[in-house]
């Protein structure tokens, strides 16, 4: 059997009956009082996430000299000190190796954020591609968590102090929490006004339990985080993205910088050039039917794509997915069908988000 890592809170969500099963690698809670009322927590109140799953690394050196620019598809040299970015590292054929931010800590210190099941990986090919510096794997030593919601800004505020309740969007400060330093960042993966605290490992529990004693915050698990970024249109890796996946194919060159060097640019450079041959679509089922990952996409009546992510969006009554298809098919209010075994539901492409009425830039 495989033999999952768990979080400093492992035996805290065993303890408050949450349902666990295997992430990434990691024995994590899927729901605790059911994916519905955490996802209304989230969009209504405010909802705590475990996210200590998270890979976590420390740059310091020359960000030019010893190579960080040239890892990912953003510049890392401009983002100002206190701010963080959103991008990607891939391959030398273009695909993405992860999708991950950057946090600037200071002119020659950064921290880079990964996904859990790619974090191994992703260390592995940044070290091999800087040419000096120190990197630094903090992961086993760093504790996250993720309050999100309307209400998170008044809760922050209470337990510690105004200065959090100003941070705009992407914009992070460092500070003391429970008497020991921690970076609080305006960011999260839900389409709310939302926090990301990192503070030590050991301090993680006390911090759950702090947050948990104000009323208007419930503990919520990985089934309402999933529900929650797909009404917002975020891709998840592993699922709409891969390291078979660019950049182009997933509608998301907003975040690639073609001004700069990074690891796959020329081939980006030539799928755009010759155009992709599948393209990532938005689509709505014409009924309450949740599509699903894996599940075939048709157009008049032959096999034209895959779903990638799919669900039951409480937000807007029906079924909600995302895919990849051939880019002719791409049109918004192109009709499509996603089958599986006797199963047939008709959609239609739309554009994203699928749900635009989030407090996140509040």
């Amino acid at each position: 059997m495989e033999q999952l890592q768990r979080t400093p809170l492992s035996d805290v969500h065993r303890s408050m009956n949450a349902l666990m099963a295997p992430f990434g690698g990691w024995d994590m809670p899927i729901q605790y009082e059911g994916i519905i009322a955490e996802h209304r927590a989230c969009r209504e109140g405010a909802a705590l996430f475990d996210i200590c799953h998270m890979g976590e690394f420390i740059f310091q050196g020359d960000l030019v000299a010893d190579g960080l620019e040239d890892i990912f598809t953003f510049s890392v040299v401009t983002i100002p000190v206190g701010r963080s970015r959103y991008g990607f590292l891939l391959n030398d054929a273009g695909g993405i190796v992860d999708d991950l931010i950057i946090f600037r800590l200071a002119d020659d210190t950064v921290m880079i954020v990964v996904n859990a099941a790619t974090a191994p990986k992703d260390f592995a090919v940044i070290r091999e591609r800087l040419k000096g510096g120190i990197l630094t794997d903090i992961t086993a030593d760093t504790g996250k968590l993720d309050l999100q919601g309307p209400l998170s800004r008044e809760v922050m505020t209470r337990f510690f102090g105004p200065a959090i309740g100003e941070l705009p969007y992407f914009k992070f400060i460092t500070t003391t929490i429970l008497g020991v330093p921690a970076t609080v960042s305006r960011t999260g993966y839900t389409g709310e006004l939302g926090y990301e605290i990192f503070l030590p490992a050991d301090k993680v529990s006390e911090l759950w339990q702090l947050l948990l004693s104000d009323s208007r915050v419930k503990p919520a698990g990985l089934g309402a985080r999933d529900l929650l970024r797909l009404e917002v249109g975020y891709s998840l890796y592993g699922n709409d993205l891969s390291e078979e996946i660019t950049p182009l194919e997933a509608g998301l060159e907003s975040f690639v910088n073609f001004g700069k060097n990074f690891v796959g640019k020329d081939a980006l450079l030539r799928q755009k050039e010759a155009g992709p041959s599948r393209v990532k679509v938005a689509f709505k089922v014409n009924s309450r039917r949740s599509p699903r990952h894996d599940y075939t996409i048709r157009s008049c009546g032959a096999d034209a794509g895959i779903v990638t992510s799919g669900a039951f969006s409480p937000m807007l009554g029906c079924g909600i997915g995302l895919g990849f298809v051939t880019p002719e098919l791409a049109q918004v209010g192109t009709p499509l069908t996603v089958c599986h075994d006797k199963v047939a539901m008709e959609c239609s492409v739309c554009t994203l988000p699928f749900y635009s009425g989030g407090s996140l830039r509040s």
